[in-house]
């Protein structure tokens, strides 16, 4: 068997030392003889850098790593064109200062390697003059390739720092678009795209590949690519777990497979892929790379929670430019990875996308950290109050839910968290998503909008919370919340087709009750 590529960004090395390498050169051919100012959106640990690496070795020439793949014999090698490769996890940014000094050395590192003296002194000066002398020198115009474009900014969005290394980074890109005689390609990469980076509005408007159909697998794993580099360690996995085949590839699609950027065509993330073949174990490798501790902020801060756990469609103008001033949060959690792309349609012409968590790794783990934040519960116990919920509810059991509510909310350190109503709901919906029910949050009707709903088999409770910020009579907060339930008709869109329970759940303080009342008789629970 090849070696796992595991950390390895490097084309160079990846084919030197004869690693696996899943052959995505068709895309590439098509990407590069089709376009010239090109802008593509991947999460991180997606392949990105290995993508810019395997651009500047085509642009560079370099035909003998490409033996034995699509591009090779349809290519012209005999062209070899001045590549300025510019990776930001590589240029300091700390603050703006230090990235002045930063990128002008990295500027001039590079100027040095095609034996060109600079004397420009900013930056943004010496990558003008850099293009400018690489085309003369060569007499090919220059291919630029830019990764991680977007680190600089999106390493200060909650500082002071934000709004000059902006500033820093627009004057830098700004030198593109005059350049434009001097440049033969351009692809720039990221994670999120913001405005006013002089990328989007002045850059001579880049093609966005981010959801082109046609580019969907240009980064990630597809199913048949899975099982046809992969099958030595699909087999050799299978055997180790003690299962077959089937049941083996069945388990890898449900926890690593589901990313899709075009609503059709679904991709496995590399980096969880790769590490599950080695480790033989299915584990949230890709979370673990980095807690998204600003992510989970802005969900808290807006209480999105609800949302979150259910599909969320949006409009193709929720995908445009990002103000790094203003972040939404489904935007961003799409780009970042934590929700994709599961169905597309179109409505007077003008697409429609349809968002949820791509596999259980990614929503399994998102679910407990947030779980965490809000109630500093220890995740490893939710099993025991799973079981216990389970009874609960199927003798309703309101004294035992009680029970279950004091536990967790006793977690939480005193006056951590102001605890509003849209704090206990979001709790409350987190609460059973990670004890594995399914449900839906905030659901709307014709009348306003329910809470939550548990799904049981054959069975739905829907429920209400209400809350005050102060100990108070328990007993006439449930009165309200099972009042709105039945005045507004919550349960009618369930009723024929489920057995309905209704849930009220009350907050005061300290204090917390629960009520529950069946609208069929001989309501039975699983």
């Amino acid at each position: 068997m090849k070696k796992l590529p595991i950390g390895t960004q490097s084309f160079e090395v990846l084919r030197t030392e004869d690693l696996l390498y899943v052959d995505k050169t068709e895309d590439i051919h098509r990407l590069i003889t089709n376009n010239r100012i090109i802008f593509l959106s991947r999460p991180r640990r997606f392949g990105k850098s290995l993508l810019v690496s395997t651009l500047d070795a085509v642009f560079s020439g370099r035909k003998e790593l490409f033996e034995g793949l699509w591009i090779y014999d349809k290519w012209d090698w005999t062209r070899q064109f001045p590549v300025i490769r510019i990776d930001w996890t590589r240029i300091s940014h700390s603050d703006p200062e230090e990235m002045k000094g930063s990128l002008a050395s990295y500027v001039r590192r590079i100027a040095d390697n095609y034996q060109i003296q600079l004397v420009s002194a900013s930056a943004s000066d010496c990558f003008s003059e850099l293009i400018e002398k690489l085309h003369r020198k060569t007499g090919e115009k220059v291919v630029i390739l830019i990764d991680e474009y977007d680190k600089p900014v999106t390493s200060h969005l909650l500082d002071e720092h934000l709004e000059p290394v902006r500033m820093l980074v627009h004057d830098f890109y700004q030198v593109m678009k005059g350049a434009d005689e001097h440049i033969r390609f351009i692809f720039l990469t990221g994670v999120s795209k913001f405005a006013g980076l002089s990328v989007f509005s002045a850059l001579n408007n880049p093609n966005d590949i981010t959801l082109t159909e046609k580019y969907a697998t240009i980064c990630g794993y597809t199913q048949p690519e899975l099982e046809n580099y992969f099958t030595e360690y699909i087999d050799d996995t299978a055997q180790h777990l003690e299962m077959t085949r089937d049941e083996l590839l069945s388990l890898i699609r449900t926890w690593y497979n589901g990313y899709s950027w075009d609503g059709k065509t679904a991709v496995y993330n590399p980096f969880s892929t790769l590490l599950f073949f080695d480790n033989q174990e299915f584990a949230n490798y890709w979370f673990r790379t980095g807690t998204p501790t600003f992510l989970i902020r802005l969900i808290r801060k807006g209480h999105e929670t609800g949302r979150i756990l259910t599909p969320v469609t949006i409009s193709a103008n929720a995908f445009d430019s990002y103000d790094p001033k203003n972040i939404r949060v489904i935007p961003l959690m799409f780009q970042t990875g934590y929700l994709t792309i599961k169905k597309k349609i179109l409505e007077k012409g003008r697409p429609l996308y349809t968002l949820e968590f791509p596999n259980a790794e990614v929503g399994e783990a998102l679910m407990e950290q947030l779980f965490y934040a809000y109630t500093s519960y220890p995740v490893e116990e939710t099993e025991d109050l799973r079981q216990r919920m389970w009874r609960q509810l199927r003798d309703h059991n309101t004294e035992g839910l009680e029970q279950c509510l004091r536990e967790m909310i006793a977690a939480i350190p005193y006056l951590e968290v102001v605890k509003t109503e849209a704090w206990y709901h979001s709790v409350m919906l987190l609460w059973l998503r990670l004890l594995g029910f399914e449900l839906t949050g905030e659901l709307p009707t014709n009348f306003g909008r329910i809470d939550a709903v548990w799904f049981f088999p054959g069975h739905a409770i829907i429920v209400e919370v209400k809350s005050q910020p102060k100990q108070g009579d328990i007993s006439k907060l449930l009165d309200a919340a099972l009042k709105q339930i039945h005045e507004k008709r919550y349960y009618e869109r369930f009723m024929g087709e489920r057995q309905v329970s209704l849930l009220g759940v009350a907050f005061a303080g300290n204090e917390i009750g629960c009520r529950i009342e069946s609208l069929l008789l001989n309501t039975s629970f699983p």
